[in-house]
């Protein structure tokens, strides 16, 4: 572990503390949770000091696996790939454990955005007040807006002010939606002229919704409301009706706008999105999530001229058809993602000067938080649960580790066992091949698993570096393996009794200004039986929702769980080399010059600026979404080729001071950007070679040590 100086601390019961941090806490975060100064830092003392040596000793397994694993490689390289005698060596080193007996997992007060409400799920780095509250609030979206204002229909946006013509074809398209999801007999929404309620039904021109149940609610008078709230699917739409509108007064029904329910939920990252490597960096992620969870988090900006406060929405109210009332939510269900095992913060040290393993204070932290929502009426968790997604584990004992963490937090802070509920990122490559005994070690908390092709496919380029030359990128997703995997989640989840209970996810659509491609491909995952799928942002969110509205997932899943399982260990363990590298020098040189450019345009950012994630311009101009997993890959993938003798240091190299001059001209119009042409001595660039050339030495093949200890060295250095 990490040593740091003790200057300027303050001492919290063997804890060295920054006094940003101490600050925070006593002054901000635990007034109003009944748990005082006291007894917070005795119960954060001894979490750390008594499960800070587990989790050493689980850190240390991780690199004794791998060793074995190296080894066996090595003297295996050049025989015929003999499956059977690969799966009983990881078994009987212990990397793969034995599957138990058939269960199902028990966990309870889940609320229903995890349980039965399947929907788009957007992930944002809690570091950003505005992206995070963009992200609860994207709960709702015009779905007018997101097919005007993207390429959704086919054609890009036309400049300018509005374009009437463009704006038909929205309104058009609209209205197939609603004849597909709430047909009227006889009669299409794109010929109504009325909408009203009669005797507690919708009435749309005299005539009844096909499924008259769909209707649910309205505001205003019955004979012209409005607003009129259906639901299709477990997901609601609101038809917003206002005849003084731009829109609504060119409608000959008045209708203004379509108001889809969008990103069911929202996970809240303190991880994979930021960039926190001190106490100043971590009071800034937990400030906002304090803020989140008290419902009081703003943010002021300046849009077009005019200064705006963004805050929480509020719920929403309607009458029934039978005259009650009825609140739906107005914010996304918010998931906080915690920090996994490696690493630690120079925030805080243990008895000994050790920095603290970051996952340890995100977890006391974060659910001390979490208790201002669960004291409060109409917040985040109805239910009184805090939902905490724990990436990067790796095997059940690191599942189990986690569940004992959470069992200390919650009797430190006075909370019932059990009241954190635990998402399981499914991204390491220990974690898929038993991913049945990872869920079985959580069983009580788990709400949450997913696939996360980018840092898996990370995890098995580290996993088998000595196995030979991986394939190119784009043929490693065509592989059995990836399919196994995303088969597997699936089939393993519903196995274990998720369907009802808990969220099967999928990952990321990373281009977001792509979005008639996103409709066309990500209908996928609605169809793979994953109640929800993560998207880049909250329009991309509302133009995802419509696949939930086409694709009854409840019903797939029932319809899956039937069939059994459709992959095995076998497949899932597939390794992806290059089963020939009959590559021309042009192709070899582009693959590494596209990582190279990947690497580089996150990288620099991260460094030099504390932006965690980035939609990034790839080498043809496209924005990509990139964050430490897209890091992950393609470094370890240069460092693959570099290990196995397909490109030199010499080339890599080269790669790299060509592509420091691609990003550097596609930052050019960023005032807060230092050029790392053509010195290359920057510490950015210098973080960008060490990924690479270092990728072998680096735990797991993470970028976090390096990415980490480049930044600190740049704050220092002021």
């Amino acid at each position: 572990m990490n040593k740091a100086t003790q200057t300027m601390r303050t001492d919290k019961d063997g804890l060295q503390v920054d006094p940003q941090l101490v600050a925070f806490i006593e002054e901000s975060a635990l007034p109003g949770t009944g748990v005082s100064a006291a007894d917070f830092w005795t119960g954060f003392s001894a979490l750390v000091h008594d499960l800070g040596p587990r989790n050493r000793e689980l850190l240390a397994k991780r690199e004794d696996l791998q060793t074995q694993i190296d080894e066996w490689h090595r003297a295996h390289r050049d025989a015929p790939h003999d499956s059977t005698a690969y799966l009983n060596f990881l078994e009987e080193i212990g990397y793969l454990v034995p599957e138990g007996e058939d269960f199902e997992i028990d966990t309870q007060n889940v609320d229903p955005e995890i349980a039965s409400v399947a929907g788009p799920q957007l992930v944002v780095p809690i570091t950003n007040a505005r992206f995070a509250l963009n992200a609860a609030n994207a709960r709702w979206g015009s779905l007018y807006d997101a097919f005007y204002g993207t390429d959704a229909m086919g054609m890009l946006p036309p400049a300018g002010g509005y374009n009437q013509g463009h704006g038909a074809r929205v309104v058009a398209r609209a209205r197939v939606f609603l004849d597909n999801a709430f047909p009227i007999d006889g009669v299409s929404h794109a010929d109504a002229r009325r909408y009203a309620i009669q005797n507690g039904v919708l009435l749309v021109d005299d005539q009844p919704l096909m499924q008259k149940e769909k209707f649910v609610g309205y505001r205003g008078h019955p004979k012209a409301p409005d607003a009129v709230l259906l639901r299709n699917n477990g997901l609601h739409v609101e038809l917003v009706f206002d005849r003084t509108h731009p829109i609504g007064s060119r409608d000959q029904a008045g209708l203004a706008d379509v108001r889809l329910e969008s990103a069911v939920s929202a996970i809240m990252d303190c991880e994979d999105s930021v960039a926190c490597v001190d106490a100043e960096d971590k009071v800034l992620a937990y400030g906002n999530w304090l803020g989140l969870m008290k419902g009081d988090l703003e943010e002021t900006l300046v849009k077009g001229g005019k200064e705006m406060t963004r805050r929480l929405h509020e719920d929403r109210d309607y009458i029934t058809p039978d005259g009650t009332g009825l609140t739906v939510k107005g914010r996304a269900l918010m998931l906080v993602r915690n920090v996994g095992h490696l690493m630690t913060n120079p925030a805080i040290l243990d008895r000994d000067g050790n920095e603290v393993f970051e996952g340890l204070m995100d977890a006391m932290i974060t659910t001390l938080i979490a208790k201002h929502d669960l004291a409060r009426e109409g917040g985040n968790s109805l239910h009184g649960s805090v939902y905490v997604v724990k990436p990067k584990m790796h095997g059940p004992e690191e599942v189990a580790f986690s569940d004992d963490i959470f069992t200390r937090v919650e009797k430190a802070l006075g909370l019932p066992q059990n009241t954190v509920k635990l998402g399981i990122m499914d991204e390491e490559r220990r974690t898929s091949a038993n991913l049945k005994e990872c869920i079985r070690a959580a069983k009580s908390r788990v709400a949450f698993i997913n696939t996360g092709f980018l840092d898996r496919t990370g995890d098995e380029i580290h996993t088998s570096m000595e196995a030979g030359a991986f394939s190119r990128k784009d043929l490693i997703k065509n592989k059995g393996w990836i399919t196994a995997y995303e088969l597997q989640n699936v089939d393993i989840g519903l196995e274990c009794g998720l369907s009802g209970r808990a969220q099967i996810g999928k990952g990321m659509w990373a281009m977001p200004d792509q979005m008639a491609a996103m409709l066309e491909q990500k209908i996928a995952h609605p169809k793979s039986g994953a109640n929800c799928a993560w998207v880049p942002s909250p329009t991309a969110a509302t133009l995802h929702a419509l696949h939930y509205h086409m694709v009854d997932v409840f019903a797939v899943q029932d319809k899956l769980r039937k069939g059994g399982r459709r992959a095995h260990k076998e497949g899932l363990l597939e390794i992806p080399l290059a089963s020939y590298r009959k590559w021309s020098d042009a192709q070899i040189q582009r693959e590494v010059e596209n990582n190279a450019q990947g690497i580089l345009g996150y990288v620099v950012r991260w460094i030099d600026q504390g932006v965690g994630c980035s939609k990034v311009p790839d080498m043809n101009d496209v924005g990509l979404m990139e964050d430490r997993a897209t890091c992950r890959i393609s470094a370890q993938h240069v460092a693959n080729w570099l290990h196995h003798g397909v490109v030199d240091e010499d080339q890599v190299m080269g790669a790299m001071k060509k592509m420091a001059a691609v990003v550097d001209r596609q930052n050019a119009g960023d005032p807060l950007y230092n050029p790392m042409a053509p010195n290359f001595n920057g510490i950015a660039f210098q973080a960008a070679c060490d990924l690479v050339f270092k990728g072998r030495e680096q735990p797991s093949g993470y970028t976090e040590p390096v990415l980490h200890a480049r930044r600190l060295e740049l704050k220092a250095a002021g």
